[in-house]
C-alpha cells in the first residue's frame, strides 16, 4: 500500500517593516506652511528672516525641499508650471509677502533680498546646486511673470552672478524659442548685464560668459529676423553696455580670422596659384578690416599646419626651410610695416620655442626671410635689441648673434659710404 507523499511547503517568518524604514511621504505643502509661518513672524525685517531660515534648517528638510524653499524666497509660494503660484490647499495661505517679487524694485532692497539667499547657501552648502537648478527652472517661466517681476528677477540674478552664488550657465535657460521670439530673452539679458557690469568689471563678466559657452551665443538672444552683430552691438550701445560691444567686435574678429586661416590652408593644400591666394587674402583683409600684422601671423599659422612634419629632428630643419622657401612670396605682401614684420618674427620665435624640433632652425628661417624680403634689416635689429619675446630669449638671441653682428657691420659700412 502506497503512502501519500506530502508536498513541500515554504515556511518562514513574516518580517514587519519598521516604521523608521518606511519612506517618508513627499509633502511640499507642509514644508511650505512651516516656511510661510516663519516668514510671517519675521515680517519685513530681513535680518530676522535670515535668522529664521538659519535655525529652521536644523528642523526642516532643506535637502528634500530646497526647490520649494527657493520658490518661496523668489516668488512667495510654490511655482506651478507656467510661473503661477500653486494652491495645494484652498483653506490655507499659499503665498508670502516676504519675497523678491513683492519687494520694492530698487537696487538696495533687491540686494538685501539676495543677501538672504547668500547667507542661506553659505550656511547650508548643499543648497548651491539646488539654487542653480532653481534659476534654470524659473527662467523657463519668464513669460508667465509680469514685466516688473522679470526686471526684479534679472537684477537679483546679476547680484548673485556677481557674488558667485550662481553660475553663468544658468543664463542658457533664457534661450527658449518662445522667449527669444517675443523679445523677452533679449530684454531680460540686458537687464542682467546692466547690474552685472555695475558690480563686476567687463573682463570678469566676459570670462564668466566664456566659461559658460555663452560668449559665442549672444546673437541667439535676438529674434531670428534681427540676428546680426550690428543690431546686437547697437542694442547694447543704446543701453550703455559699450563694454560688451567691444567684446562682440573682438569675438567677431576672432571668428573671421579663424575662418580665413582655415580657408587659406585649404587653398594651399589644393595648390591654388599664389597670386589667387594673395588676392583672396587681401580681399578678406579689406572686407573685415583685419590689421596687416594679424594677417602675417595668421598666414604663418596656416603654413605650419598644412605639413606633416618629420619626426626626426635632424630632418625637420631641411624640411622646414624647403617648405617655407615655397611660400615667402605669400608672406612678403603682408609685411610692409615694421609692426607686421615684428609680429611675424615674434610668432616664429614662439613657434620654434613651443615646438622643440624647430628650436635649432630659427636662425635659418630668419636668414631665409631676410633674403626674400619678408623681413627687413631694421626689424631684425629691433627684434634683437628690444622687441623679442621672453620665450627662449637667451637661446634665440645667442643663436642669431653672429647674423645680427653681420647686419650691424653692414649697416655701419653703408653709413660710412654715405
Amino acid at each position: 500500500m502506497s503512502q501519500r507523499i506530502e508536498k513541500p511547503t515554504l515556511s518562514g517568518q513574516r518580517i514587519k517593516t519598521r516604521k523608521r524604514d518606511e519612506k517618508e511621504k513627499y509633502d511640499p505643502g507642509s514644508f511650505r506652511d512651516a516656511i510661510l509661518q516663519g516668514l510671517s513672524e519675521a515680517g519685513s525685517d530681513l535680518e530676522q528672516v535670515s535668522k529664521f531660515l538659519d535655525t529652521a534648517g536644523s528642523k526642516l528638510d532643506y535637502r528634500r525641499y530646497g526647490e520649494v524653499l527657493f520658490d518661496i524666497l523668489l516668488a512667495g509660494g510654490i511655482l506651478a508650471p507656467g510661473g503661477t503660484i500653486a494652491d495645494l490647499d484652498s483653506l490655507k495661505t499659499n503665498k508670502s509677502e516676504v519675497c523678491i517679487f513683492n519687494a520694492n524694485n530698487d537696487f538696495e532692497t533687491l540686494k538685501n533680498h539676495a543677501q538672504v539667499i547668500t547667507k542661506l547657501i553659505r550656511r547650508y552648502k548643499y543648497l548651491e546646486k539646488t539654487l542653480d537648478d532653481e534659476f534654470k527652472k524659473v527662467f523657463m517661466f519668464l513669460k508667465g511673470f509680469t514685466p516688473e517681476q522679470r526686471e526684479k528677477l534679472a537684477k537679483v540674478t546679476a547680484i548673485l552672478l556677481s557674488g558667485g552664488q550662481i553660475t553663468g550657465g544658468v543664463l542658457s535657460k533664457v534661450l527658449q524659442d518662445h522667449l527669444v521670439k517675443d523679445g523677452i530673452a533679449l530684454e531680460f539679458i540686458i537687464d542682467v548685464f546692466k547690474i552685472w557690469l555695475g558690480e563686476k568689471d567687463n573682463n570678469a563678466v566676459w570670462a564668466s560668459l566664456r566659461k559658460a559657452g555663452l560668449d559665442t551665443k549672444l546673437l541667439e538672444f535676438l529674434p531670428t529676423s534681427k540676428r546680426s552683430i550690428e543690431y546686437l552691438s547697437e542694442t547694447f550701445k543704446s543701453h550703455g553696455l559699450t563694454q560688451l560691444t567691444d567684446n562682440l567686435k573682438a569675438q567677431e574678429n576672432k571668428s573671421v580670422k579663424k575662418e580665413l586661416q582655415q580657408q587659406v590652408s585649404e587653398l594651399l593644400k589644393e595648390n591654388t596659384p599664389m597670386d589667387e591666394v594673395i588676392g583672396y587674402v587681401k580681399d578678406q583683409m579689406k572686407k573685415n578690416s583685419i590689421p596687416e600684422q594679424e594677417v602675417a601671423v595668421l598666414l604663418w599659422t596656416s603654413l605650419m599646419t598644412i605639413v606633416d612634419w618629420n619626426k626626426r629632428q635632424e630632418l625637420v630643419h631641411e624640411q622646414a626651410i624647403k617648405h617655407l622657401r615655397q611660400y615667402t612670396s605669400l608672406l612678403s605682401p603682408f609685411t610692409s610695416s615694421t609692426k607686421a614684420e615684428l609680429s611675424l618674427l615674434v610668432k616664429v620665435q614662439e613657434y620654434c620655442y613651443d615646438n622643440m624640433a624647430f628650436m635649432k632652425v630659427f636662425e635659418k628661417i630668419l636668414v631665409l626671410f631676410y633674403k626674400t624680403d619678408v623681413l627687413s634689416e631694421d626689424s631684425i635689429l629691433k627684434w634683437y635689441k628690444e622687441a623679442h619675446s621672453s620665450k627662449g630669449k637667451s637661446i634665440f638671441l645667442d643663436q642669431t648673434r653672429k647674423f645680427v653682428e653681420w647686419l650691424q657691420s653692414a649697416e655701419e659700412e653703408s653709413e660710412e659710404e654715405d
